[in-house]
């Protein structure tokens, strides 16, 4: 019996869903059989051919595929439409052409099982729509959704969540049932026009002021409501228009790419994303119609393997035709063989208009269930059976590898850019490492080489010569990551001096109870320079103005000092902090009471 009819409690239901994924996902990622798996799995476990705990996975499914919206979301929000626009040729060319020739195959495989015209042109179709919501988290979980293969992997992706509205239109066009109205198509046309506009224009105009109003407001739960609201309002618009729900938050993250409210809206969404997200896989999972699969083994079992296969294979070509590289166009074919949740919306328009029936439905269903329930195993068998090593050379940008040299700088920002040059005027032995690919190829017209390569990540530093460098300077202006990149160097690369641009003055003593052997706050010496040329255009004597910065380095270094020794760090190691060695420490007045305390440089002191 039902878990819903047996108690009438929805947070039975909620208990259920939450206490099967917690159960399932670590125990298949600690088997080596990642998140994905583990999900559908606890979804087939406790769907209604399992334990029978849920009788309505549809319902689920339909909620659930907000967390796909909000994964398209937070990748649109790191898609700045310069970007965007730089990927329009994979975008329409590769996808274009990928889809096309997969269509055209897997029909003629469709055909060959002996399933009627339009019932193989629809499952063709259906199959060709990858699971955006699999392959994705599969590439954030190995990291390589911002490298060049996975930006042509996402590329292809947004190609294919477009072809869902002319799609569902052919459908349309095929059903045998007679229009309401001759006008009503390019009526639905003029609304998915009009609806595309629209969010176009609230992007552009309302979004960022709305978000300046709720910010000096400073109320932190409605920040996360606006948020929120950006993207279910996205995809309820896309929907009203006819168009995907994901497009639309896709394009909305695209519109907020570059506003000063991108990493707090990221911040806001990811819990939702990563919930719903995990909600999707098991409403796939209990999806899954084992008495379809039994009544129609062979022939279901015998597609999803023809059609994986087929499949796979054509993207194999077509990477390898456009010059990808073997373990490039392997790993395409792999991660983009099984079908997809939209095929899911493709074969119920069609089984409506009448183009296929009931049982096609089901058969074609359970088709893509399944290849997608196989696409985790199949991508760890053909990794270890056939086990690639990274590639050195993708679209001109270079992974970090086999390199060495006298310093290694992680981060070429602008901070890393102008430290770098006293390092290359002497002829310094320099490895860069970045993850902005725009950044990397900008630097690379300038006569620089960067590689692209994680600091955050062990393998990454290995690769860049970190175990060979006699420094290793942290120029990133990630906080958090900074201290990752600290962390691991001090436990794995003792041998080389750790010089790391601090954040503010919180973040600079954190680094010195790290043992840094160098920080710098990233705007203390700008500021001070700032200071003294502020005192000369008031007409101070310039020598005057000299004593008068020298004295604020002095004061902010003794205080620096009192501050190390009151936390007790660095545990004897000799300290460096700034240009100016630490003097004698001196007293300093006492706040008013109710005013925020300051250092000499002026930082706000919690």
């Amino acid at each position: 019996m039902a878990v819903e009819s047996a108690t009438g409690s929805e947070l039975v239901k909620v208990v259920a869903l939450l206490g099967a994924a917690v159960v399932m996902v670590p125990l298949f990622r600690r088997l080596g059989l990642g998140s994905v798996l583990g999900y559908l799995a606890a979804g087939l476990l406790i769907g209604p051919f399992g334990l029978g705990w849920f009788s309505d996975p549809q319902a689920i499914l339909h909620v659930a595929e907000l967390g796909v919206v909000m994964f398209l979301f937070v990748i649109g929000l790191e898609m700045r439409p310069s970007h965007l626009w730089s990927l329009r040729g994979e975008i329409f060319g590769l996808g274009s052409l990928q889809i096309g020739t997969c269509i055209a195959v897997l029909t003629g495989v469709a055909l060959l099982f002996g399933l009627p015209g339009k019932i193989a042109f629809i499952g063709a179709a259906g199959f060709v729509l990858t699971s955006t919501a699999i392959v994705i988290q599969l590439l954030s979980e190995r990291g390589d959704i911002a490298l060049p293969r996975g930006q042509k992997i996402v590329s292809i992706l947004l190609f294919e969540d477009l072809l869902i509205v002319p799609l569902l239109a052919l459908v349309a066009f095929m059903s045998p049932m007679p229009a309401e109205h001759a006008g009503s198509r390019w009526a639905d046309i003029g609304i998915a026009m009009a609806a595309l506009a629209g969010l176009v224009a609230a992007g552009i105009w309302l979004l960022n002021p709305l978000f300046r109003l709720l910010a000096a407001a400073k109320a932190r739960e409605v920040m996360t409501a606006a948020a929120l609201l950006v993207v279910l309002g996205a995809a309820l618009l896309m929907e009203i228009g006819g168009l995907s729900m994901a497009m639309g938050a896709f394009l909305a993250g695209v519109l907020l790419s570059e506003s000063t409210f991108r990493h707090q809206l990221e911040a806001d969404i990811e819990p939702f994303r990563g919930i719903l997200l995990g909600l999707f896989f098991l409403a796939v999972g209990m999806a899954l119609d084992l008495r379809v699969v039994a009544a129609n083994a062979g022939l279901i079992l015998s597609l999803v393997v023809a059609m994986m296969a087929a499949k796979a294979v054509c993207i194999y070509a077509i990477a390898r035709l456009l010059r990808s590289s073997h373990g490039e166009a392997l790993d395409r074919a792999v991660l983009m063989a099984q079908g997809g949740e939209f095929a899911f919306v493709l074969f119920a328009a069609a089984s409506a208009a009448g183009v296929i029936d009931a049982q096609a439905d089901a058969n074609l269903t359970a088709v893509v269930v399944l290849s997608m329930a196989l696409t985790p195993l199949v991508v760890l068998a053909v990794r270890r059976l056939l086990p690639e090593k990274p590639q050195l050379s993708m679209d001109g940008i270079e992974l970090a590898d086999g390199l060495a040299g006298s310093v290694l700088i992680i981060g070429f920002g602008r901070f890393g850019q102008v430290m770098s040059q006293s390092l290359l005027a002497r002829d310094v032995d320099v490895t860069i490492i970045d993850t902005d690919i725009e950044m990397i190829r900008s630097a690379g017209e300038f006569g620089f080489k960067v590689y692209y390569g994680d600091g955050t990540r062990l393998d990454v530093l290995h690769a860049s010569g970190a175990g060979s460098a006699r420094a290793i300077a942290v120029c990133i202006d990630d906080r958090v990551a900074a201290n990752r990149i600290v962390e691991l160097c001090r436990a794995d690369f003792p041998q080389a001096r750790l010089l790391v641009r601090a954040f503010d003055r919180e973040h600079a003593l954190e680094l010195v109870a790290q043992g840094v052997d160098y920080q710098v706050r990233e705007t203390f010496e700008s500021a001070v320079l700032f200071g003294r040329a502020a005192l000369e255009e008031l007409g101070v004597d310039p020598d005057e103005a000299g004593q008068v910065s020298e004295e604020v380095r002095r004061l902010d270094a003794e205080r620096f000092v009192l501050e190390v020794a009151a936390g007790d760090v660095r545990a004897g190691r000799p300290l460096i902090i700034g240009n100016t060695p630490p003097a004698t420490p001196t007293p300093f007045t006492t706040p008013r009471r109710g005013s925020r305390r300051l250092d000499p440089t002026g930082e706000a002191e919690s």
